[in-house]
């Protein structure tokens, strides 16, 4: 009897750790989720020539044919992505610059990234957009 006992308490400790093990690989999973969370909803605009060739906050020249982006906050050379609420395109830009300094936009766009969103095409100027962090600055 005690070593039937013996062996459902060894049992039952192997399944437990399993169990932990497997709390441990989610735990990691979760972290790797919220390194893509959504940051931000709202519109996006963008800018182009009159800054082309100036530098930007981040200290580099802006070249609008490049997939980067103005953000408030988030840290320069953090890669977030843009999905278009409109047509449901999306780019991943890198963040080099600050702004934009207009209520209800959330992001300015690089005329790179403008296009790829369809935002140039649409004359209007701005696209409800969601933004979501894919890479997190080193």
């Amino acid at each position: 009897m005690n070593l039937v006992l013996a062996a459902a308490l060894a049992l039952s400790c192997t399944a437990v750790a399993a169990q932990e093990d497997r709390g441990r690989d989610d735990a990691v999973e979760t972290k790797a989720q919220a390194a893509q969370r959504e940051v931000g909803r709202g519109l996006a605009s963008w800018y182009g020539p009159r800054f082309h060739g100036r530098r930007t906050a981040s200290g580099e020249k802006y070249d609008m044919h490049q997939l980067t982006a103005a953000h408030p906050t988030l840290p320069f050379g953090t890669i977030v992505r843009v999905r278009s609420l409109v047509n449901g395109r999306t780019v991943d830009v890198r963040i080099n610059d600050r702004g934009p300094f207009i209520k209800k936009r959330v992001i300015d766009l690089s005329r790179g990234a403008a296009q790829a969103l369809g935002l140039i095409e649409a004359r209007t100027g701005t696209k409800p957009v969601v933004i979501s962090v894919q890479r997190a600055k080193d």
